[in-house]
């Protein structure tokens, strides 16, 4: 009697390790993946940008992987500062608005061209003669091998008079630099060495 009473007192023992060991490994397992879900969550949560829309409410915006929004960035970067730069109205305030607010996106290149223009006294021509000009960009090509990163712009303008319009072609080159993010420079670039290598008329007609 005495001899299976120990069997059973060795056989409660085994089983009490084998619960117990088989306790050990669920808590285990329940805590790499706790530690596991936190991370992923965290990394998430990086990839998160939160915008204040006047202050009031907060907009969440998913963000992709911020090194494949840079060619994007930078694109987009081009094209507005081409558009405020080069497209231009009869109305002096109107000029000195889109000017100042590109000059924000450039380094002193983009100033010294505009000066060079106010001195030739284009401006006042154009709103003498009551000309707008519109610019629409065709394609920006953007090397990111090498940084800063050289630019090539493909744009047309068109230039309206009262009698007459004109189509001009205009090719620029730069270079982008990281820069600074700000509510005038969203994307995060700076334009260098801003150089217009194309400007030529290609057709007129008649309005």
């Amino acid at each position: 009697m005495e001899f299976k009473s120990l069997l059973n007192i060795e056989s409660n023992f085994r089983q009490l390790r084998l619960y117990s060991l088989v306790f050990a490994g669920i808590c285990t397992v329940i805590t790499l993946i706790a530690v596991w879900k936190s991370y992923s969550f965290a990394e998430a949560q990086r990839q998160k940008i939160y915008v204040l829309d006047n202050g009031k409410s907060l907009l969440l915006a998913l963000s992709q992987d911020l090194s494949q929004n840079r060619p994007v960035e930078a694109r987009e970067h081009v094209r507005r500062f081409h558009e405020l730069f080069f497209s231009l109205s009869p109305d002096k305030a109107a000029i000195e608005s889109n000017i100042n607010r590109a000059l924000l996106m450039a380094d002193k290149s983009a100033l010294t061209y505009y000066k060079v223009l106010m001195e030739k006294g284009f401006f006042n021509r154009l709103i003498a003669g009551n000309i707008s000009q519109i610019v629409k960009v065709d394609s920006i090509k953007c090397d990111f091998e090498r940084y800063p990163y050289e630019v090539t712009t493909y744009a047309r303008q068109r230039i309206m008079r009262e009698s007459n319009i004109t189509e001009r072609s205009l090719v620029t080159t730069c270079r982008l630099v990281n820069s600074v993010r700000s509510d005038n420079n969203p994307q995060g670039f700076m334009l260098e060495n801003l150089n217009i290598i194309e400007n030529k008329d290609l057709t007129t007609y008649d309005r």
